[in-house]
């Protein structure tokens, strides 16, 4: 895979977190599911300091994720979204590829254990950044925690 924009190295992605302010979260669960990544993976990231945009695919019945307006649809989200961070099952990801594409984040990252080679290259072609399988709470930890 010699695609740039599909990033591997601790400095491209320590970069991108450096970059990155906006972070919509696509799979994100609410307050209820406190014990599950969906949420407190982007709960850390917002304590950290980043705008968290929830896109919930479940629960209906929720109006507000971390105190912030939760969004149905990608396509939905005002402005630019830096990063979107992604907690779906791999093979679910195809179907949300039109959506993404068509918002053009500037980077998508697929949490750890997710990946999609396939969308992961269609993303990539078209111009965004793409993280595959891993954490995005551990590599800020890891890479963002120590530059300051």
């Amino acid at each position: 895979m010699s695609n740039p924009n599909i990033l591997t190295t601790d400095d491209q992605i320590r970069e991108l977190l450096a970059e990155t302010k906006r972070i919509a979260v696509l799979g994100i669960k609410p307050e209820s599911h406190s014990a599950q990544p969906a949420f407190y993976v982007p709960k850390y990231m917002s304590d950290a300091g980043y705008e968290i945009i929830p896109v919930p695919v479940y629960y209906p019945e929720v109006t507000e994720i971390l105190g912030q307006p939760v969004y149905r649809d990608l396509a939905k989200v005002p402005g630019e979204i830096d990063l979107l961070n992604i907690f779906r099952k791999s093979s679910d990801l195809t179907k949300h590829t039109f959506d993404i594409l068509a918002k053009k984040p500037k980077a998508v990252w697929f949490q750890l254990g997710i990946t999609n080679d396939e969308v992961a290259e269609r993303l990539a072609d078209a111009g965004i950044k793409v993280v595959q399988d891993l954490c995005l709470m551990v590599e800020h930890r890891a890479l963002a925690g120590s530059a300051g």
